[in-house]
């Protein structure tokens, strides 16, 4: 069956019931890992790796005070547009934070567009 353009670049991530507000959402497409989450100002797609360490943010991550937070040393992303917040503060160890902090320089998530159609949280592959 053949797919129009539309319909290969926007891909199923999860059903618009389960994208609780201020909850993440992840789902691995092709080869990519990605993120989707619903907060206040709409919903967004992004990388799902954290970029400090890698960590899938979807396994723990959370959104607080309007940003994405990785669980493992507490960086934290705007969803709009995917740049860095905080970095790598890790507020129960601040000395250990920067030290790891250092491992790498602050850099933003790849973000994505994102739509709501027909009951399903779509994300462009292509964006």
């Amino acid at each position: 069956m053949f797919m129009s353009e539309e319909e290969h670049r926007w891909k199923k991530v999860c059903k618009s019931s389960k994208l609780k507000m201020n909850k993440v959402k992840g789902k691995t497409i092709g080869a990519k890992m990605v993120a989707v989450m619903r907060t206040e100002e709409g919903v967004f797609g992004t990388n799902a790796l954290c970029r400090h360490m890698a960590w899938p943010l979807h396994w723990g991550g959370k959104i607080k005070d309007g940003c994405l937070r990785c669980p493992l040393h507490q960086s934290s992303y705007h969803p709009e547009d995917g740049s860095v917040n905080e970095w790598s503060p890790a507020p129960y160890f601040p000395l250990y934070g920067k030290m790891l902090g250092k491992l790498r320089k602050p850099s933003s998530l790849k973000t994505y567009e994102v739509r709501e159609k027909d009951g399903y949280v779509e994300i462009d592959m292509n964006s």
